[in-house]
């Protein structure tokens, strides 16, 4: 990694936090620092589970529990078991009082105010420069908050981002997609050693996946290969790619092959780019219209 890099990125964020004022203690002349503001915005006027805020802002639960007590003692918050209206007991749940409503509209006005006092020195050009760049800059930061690691096919987020690949494939390909007439992929398949399931989250939840059967004397083959709508265009499936070849060619394996459908033409220009080519068919998958194989290094 080049020390240019990281300087730049360092000299970035210390730029950032003192322009927003992350290092007030009155956050936006408020009487509370920023993470206790941004909790307050996140519980939002519908309520959240504590679970969510804690994957969502990527904080430990002890440091939530004290920020959640601060604003309780503040009468701005409750926090309390959803079975208190009626769902699972189980499910802690924060939500706002009147006084923290009223506070959470204040703060969305004046969150408008500094993005407006941010603009306003800057002639149209460079307002416009500076928009498109922090949307680029936003969509780089997501991309790399995305966490790719191996995963049982029969976890609970593993499951969900499954039956999300079968939905989305079910509504592109032109006859609709039944599991029962497709090759199957069983759970034991993509266990080590017979193979590998990755699941890519962001804040917890899952928003791709894609998995790998190791063959014994043929190439391995990659199935499951999903990313969703909200970070498609990241270079999510890429990763996924990349970390599924280097775990067969880590076991040994100096080929990787797969199957895929002629509507999903992201998935097979990234294949194309990816170094992969076009082969003569090697299953009778009935959903399949093109077959790709790739040499491994």
């Amino acid at each position: 990694m080049s020390s240019e890099f990281i300087a730049t990125v360092r000299r970035f964020n210390r730029t950032v936090t003192q322009r927003v004022g992350a290092l007030d203690d009155q956050y936006m002349s408020r009487d509370r620092p920023l993470a206790q503001a941004r909790l307050l915005w996140e519980i939002g006027p519908g309520g959240t589970e504590v679970a969510s805020l804690r994957a969502r802002l990527g904080l430990d639960s002890g440091y939530l529990s004290r920020l959640l007590r601060t604003l309780e003692s503040d009468g701005l918050v409750t926090v309390g078991p959803a079975g208190q209206a009626g769902g699972d007991g189980r499910v802690r749940v924060a939500a706002l009082t009147e006084a923290g409503r009223a506070e959470w509209a204040e703060l969305d006005e004046r969150s408008d105010e500094l993005a407006r006092s941010i603009l306003e020195p800057l002639s149209g050009q460079r307002r416009e420069r500076l928009v498109a760049a922090m949307a680029e800059v936003e969509r780089l930061l997501v991309s790399s908050m995305v966490v790719i690691e191996p995963c049982s096919p029969g976890d609970p987020r593993a499951r969900a981002a499954v039956r999300a690949y079968a939905r989305e494939i079910a509504q592109r390909f032109d006859d609709g997609f039944d599991p029962a007439l497709s090759r199957p992929v069983r759970d034991e398949d993509l266990v080590p050693p017979a193979g590998l399931f990755l699941l890519a989250t962001l804040n917890g939840e899952p928003v791709g996946c894609g998995a790998i059967k190791l063959h014994a004397g043929a190439p391995a083959e990659i199935k499951r290969v999903w990313v969703s709508d909200g970070v498609r265009g990241l270079g999510i499936g890429r990763r996924l790619l990349d970390q599924l070849e280097g775990h067969a060619a880590e076991g040994g394996w100096t080929a990787v092959r797969l199957d895929t459908n002629r509507n999903l033409t992201e998935a097979i220009a990234m294949y194309r780019a990816a170094g992969y080519r076009e082969i003569e068919p090697y299953n009778t998958e009935r959903y399949a219209h093109h077959w790709f194989e790739k040499r491994l290094r």
